[in-house]
C-alpha cells in the first residue's frame, strides 16, 4: 500500500491495488466502477482513503485505474501526483487536489481532462492516460540486473548538484536528468542485494548549508540492509529462506573520491521502512528477519524500531527502541507527521485480503512515538 501526508490539511493518504477488486469499505450508495461494459461488472468498494491524524476518521476515495507498483510524490504546492500502475493504469498520471474543503465534489476524468458533479461526501483522483515520450534507454538498470533481477524500484536521491543519485542492486550512478546522460559511476556496495525483491532501505542524509558559499555542498547517501544472495526470491518460492542483511553503507556522493563506508544494524532486515526525523536521524522499523519481498516469501518480523545517529562516533550511532506487536512485513507504509510521530500502517505478504494465513493481511493502523516525544507524553 501506499502512504503520504498530505500537509495542506494534515491527513494522510493511503492507496491500494484495485485489482483485488474488493476492501472491508464500500463506496457511498451508487458509486461503483464500472470494469466491464459488456457484462455491467463493477467495482463498489474503495481502494483509497484520506485518513485524518487528529480523529481516525476516513474519506473515501475513488480509483478509476489500478495503482499497483504506482508511484507518486507531492507537488510543489502539495497535491499528489501519482504515475504508472498496473494494467489499465500502467500509462495513467493521477492528480489528488485537497478535497476536504469542497467534500460534496466529485471530479471524474474525461476525454479532455474533468467534469465536476456534485455528491455526497466523497472524493476521487483526477485520472488521465499520459502521452508516452519516446524512452530513453538506460543501460545501468540493464547492467545491474540479474537472475532475480535485484534492481526493480531503486533508490533515487536529488543530489545538492542537480543530478539524480540513482542506487539499483549494488551499485549507483549519477545522472544528469537534463540530457539523460550518466556523468558519474560509484563504486560497488559490498555485501549482497539492495533493491526489490532483495528490498533495502535508502535515505539521502540531512544537507548541511555552510554559511559560506560553498560551491560544493556535501550529501552523503545512506543504504541498509537487503539480500546477501541473488537467488533469494528463487529459493523462497521453494520454502527457502535466507537471512537479510544486517549492514548499511554510507557514501559521501559529492567526494572527489567517493568510497562507502560500512557498519552494521541491530538487527537483520528487509522490506524495512527508513525515514528522516524532525531531529535529522534517521529511524529504521518494519519488514523482515528473513526472506525477500513477495506473496509469502519472508519470516521473522522484525518487529523492533531502531534509531540511527548520523553524526554520532562510528559503532555507536544505532539504537535500538521498543518493539512493536503487530507484523509489518511486505506491502507495509509509514509516514511522518507534523507532531513529529509516525503513523505505521499496512502489511499484506498475500495475494489478496487473507486472514488466516500465518501473516494475515493487516488493517490496523498504529502510531510510533520517538524519543523526542516521550516528554510530552
Amino acid at each position: 500500500m501506499h502512504a503520504i501526508l498530505l500537509p495542506k490539511v494534515d491527513k494522510v493518504l493511503m492507496y491500494d491495488a484495485t485489482i483485488w477488486k474488493k476492501s472491508e469499505i464500500r463506496l457511498p450508495a451508487g458509486h461503483c466502477r464500472l470494469l466491464n461494459k459488456t457484462t455491467g461488472e463493477k467495482d463498489c468498494f474503495c481502494h483509497s482513503v484520506l485518513f485524518d491524524i487528529a480523529t481516525t476518521a476516513i474519506t473515501p476515495l475513488q480509483l478509476h485505474t489500478d495503482t499497483w507498483c504506482s508511484s507518486g510524490g507531492l507537488s510543489i504546492d502539495g497535491n499528489l501526483v501519482g504515475t504508472g500502475g498496473f494494467q489499465g493504469g500502467a500509462k495513467t498520471v493521477r492528480y489528488l487536489e485537497t478535497c476536504t474543503r469542497h467534500k460534496r465534489n466529485y471530479l471524474m476524468v474525461d476525454s479532455s481532462w474533468l467534469v465536476v458533479a456534485t455528491l455526497s461526501a466523497m472524493c476521487t483522483f483526477h485520472e488521465k492516460d499520459a502521452p508516452m515520450p519516446s524512452p530513453t534507454s538506460f543501460d545501468f538498470l540493464k547492467k545491474t540486473s540479474d537472475k532475480d533481477e535485484n534492481n526493480l524500484y531503486p533508490f533515487v536521491h536529488l543530489s545538492t548538484d542537480g543530478n539524480l543519485f540513482i542506487f539499483a542492486n549494488d551499485r549507483a550512478v549519477l545522472l544528469n536528468p537534463k540530457s539523460n546522460k550518466v556523468v558519474r559511476e560509484f563504486p560497488a556496495l559490498p555485501g549482497g542485494h539492495r533493491n526489490y525483491p532483495a528490498t533495502g532501505m535508502s535515505v539521502l542524509l540531512p544537507i548541511k548549508l555552510h554559511s559560506k558559499n560553498n560551491r560544493v555542498i556535501p550529501a552523503e547517501v545512506l543504504v541498509c540492509g537487503g539480500s546477501g544472495h541473488r537467488d533469494a526470491y528463487t529459493q523462497a518460492s521453494k520454502d527457502i529462506f535466507y537471512t537479510a542483511l544486517e549492514d548499511c553503507g554510507r557514501i559521501r556522493i559529492r567526494d572527489k573520491k567517493p568510497a562507502w563506508k560500512r557498519e552494521v544494524m541491530p538487527s537483520p532486515r528487509v522490506m524495512g521502512d527508513m525515514m528522516i526525523l524532525p531531529t535529522g536521524d534517521v529511524l529504521l522499523l518494519s519488514g523482515a528477519q528473513i526472506g525477500c519481498s513477495g506473496w509469502g516469501f519472508a519470516r521473522e518480523a522484525n518487529l523492533g524500531p531502531a534509531i540511527y545517529h548520523p553524526k554520532a562516533k562510528l559503532g555507536s550511532r544505532f539504537r535500538e527502541l521498543t518493539a512493536s506487536t503487530i507484523p509489518r512485513m511486505y506491502h507495509s507504509s509509514s509516514v511522518v507527521l507534523p507532531d513529529g510521530k509516525i503513523l505505521v500502517a499496512g502489511s499484506n505478504t498475500n495475494n489478496g485480503y487473507v486472514y488466516n494465513a500465518m501473516f494475515p493481511t493487516e488493517l490496523r493502523v498504529e502510531k510510533f512515538l520517538p524519543p523526542y516525544t516521550w516528554i510530552h507524553q
